[in-house]
C-alpha cells in the first residue's frame, strides 16, 4: 500500500509539472476575461457535474465570499445547488437541460460561463454551454484528456484550460489547482491592497 501511496502523490505532482509547461497562458487569458467582465457589471455563472459541481461550487463561493484576503463580494453563482430546480428539470424535461435552462434564465449577453468537466464530454455541460451561446456569453472552459465535444464548441472570444492528462482524479486536482489559480489572479487585478499587493 504504501507504494501506491507513493504512485499516487507521485503522478499528481507529475501531472502538475506538465501542466505548468501548457498551462499559464491560458489561466492568464481566462483571469483577464472574467477580470473584465466583472468590472463591466457582469456576473460569473458556473457548472459542473459530480465533482466538477464541488469545483464550481467552490469558485463561486471563493467569489462571492473571499479568497486569502478580505474584499468586496464578487458576483458569481453556481448551478447546481438548487435541489428543486435540478428535481423539478429532471422530471419535468431531462437532466441533460437541467444547467441550460438555468443558463438561459440567469444568463445575459457578456456574462461568463465556467464550465467545468475532465472529459470534456459532460451531456449537460454541453447543453449549458449551447445555451451560452444563445445568450452571447463568454465561456471558460476547465476540461481534460482531449477536451472532447465541449472543446469543439468554443469560439476565438472563449478559453479552454485542458489539463494534460487522460486520468480523471488528477484532471481534478489540476481543476482544484487553476480554480484557487483564477481566483488569485482575479483578486490581484481588483484588490490588490486586500490581496498582499502594492
Amino acid at each position: 500500500m504504501i507504494d501506491s501511496i507513493r504512485d499516487n502523490f507521485t503522478e499528481s505532482i507529475q501531472t502538475k509539472i506538465a501542466a505548468i509547461e501548457v498551462l499559464p497562458e491560458a489561466i492568464e487569458r481566462a483571469t483577464y476575461m472574467m477580470v473584465q467582465a466583472l468590472i463591466a457589471g457582469h456576473k460569473i455563472l458556473c457548472c459542473g457535474s459530480g465533482a466538477s459541481a464541488m469545483d464550481a461550487q467552490q469558485f463561486a463561493a471563493l467569489l462571492l465570499n473571499r479568497f486569502e484576503g478580505d474584499r468586496p463580494s464578487l458576483p458569481a453563482l453556481v448551478l447546481s445547488c438548487d435541489a428543486a430546480t435540478i428535481t423539478s428539470t429532471t422530471n419535468d424535461m431531462s437532466y441533460t437541460e437541467v444547467f441550460s435552462k438555468q443558463v438561459r434564465a440567469l444568463g445575459h449577453g457578456s456574462d461568463i460561463l465556467l464550465a467545468i468537466s475532465s472529459d470534456g464530454n459532460s451531456r449537460n455541460i454541453i447543453m449549458a454551454m449551447e445555451a451560452a451561446l444563445s445568450r452571447d456569453m463568454t465561456i471558460i472552459a476547465l476540461t481534460g484528456k482531449d477536451g472532447g465535444e465541449m472543446a469543439g464548441l468554443l469560439g476565438p472570444n472563449d478559453m479552454e484550460i485542458r489539463v494534460p492528462s487522460n486520468k480523471t482524479q488528477r484532471i481534478q486536482e489540476v481543476h482544484q489547482l487553476v480554480i484557487h489559480t483564477l481566483c488569485d489572479g482575479i483578486d490581484d487585478c481588483l484588490f490588490p491592497e486586500h490581496n498582499g499587493g502594492d
